[in-house]
């Protein structure tokens, strides 16, 4: 079976790695051969014994043309739980204006803003191009998804962090209740 899947051109680099180490990597790891396609950054998965090993390969491949470094990506195979999320910026962002004030909102100053929900969470984000994308565990994802939707929305960035404490502190309490 074959799984098809389209990067930027410019993304193509990051997929093959300094002299196609991550290239190899991902061959090897999930047992699948890519067939890149510089030209149109169309990549072919390649495995015939076993479609989750070419699904897999797909969401690291895809969360490297999304922005991601071929090491965040690779965390995608570090848990069977593990999910890429995808926010297009497209439909709320109508002019070139509105796309670079979200995605300044999103990043922050110097990153921190980026930086702060990925250390509130534990998800990993990759603002790029016109999409947002989140690598975690669900309820990572969950709580990611949620604050980087309230900034697109406007919200203050002390309200998001006030509401990212507060999930961190819930998950702590429900915890604490499960074991005790």
């Amino acid at each position: 079976m074959t799984q098809e899947v389209k990067i930027p051109n410019d993304r193509i680099g990051a997929i093959i790695g300094k002299g196609g180490e991550t290239r190899k990597f991902l061959e090897k790891s999930l047992n699948v051969t890519l067939e890149i396609d510089s030209q149109t950054g169309l990549i072919e998965i390649i495995n015939e014994e076993d479609t989750l090993a070419e699904i897999r390969s797909m969401e690291v491949i895809k969360a490297i043309g999304r922005g991601f470094s071929p090491e965040r990506a690779k965390k995608l195979l570090e848990d069977d739980d593990m999910i890429l999320t995808l926010i297009d910026l497209s439909d709320i962002a109508d002019t070139p204006q509105k796309l670079a004030r979200i995605r300044g909102r999103i990043i922050g100053r110097e990153g921190k803003a980026r930086e702060q929900i990925e250390n509130m969470t534990g998800a990993l984000i990759s603002v790029y191009g016109k999409t947002v994308g989140i690598i975690g565990m669900p309820d990572q994802m969950n709580d990611a998804h949620t604050a980087i939707t309230m900034l697109i929305n406007g919200s203050d960035h002390n309200t998001v962090f006030n509401f990212l404490d507060r999930k961190k502190k819930e998950a702590k309490l429900d915890v604490l209740n499960y074991y005790y």
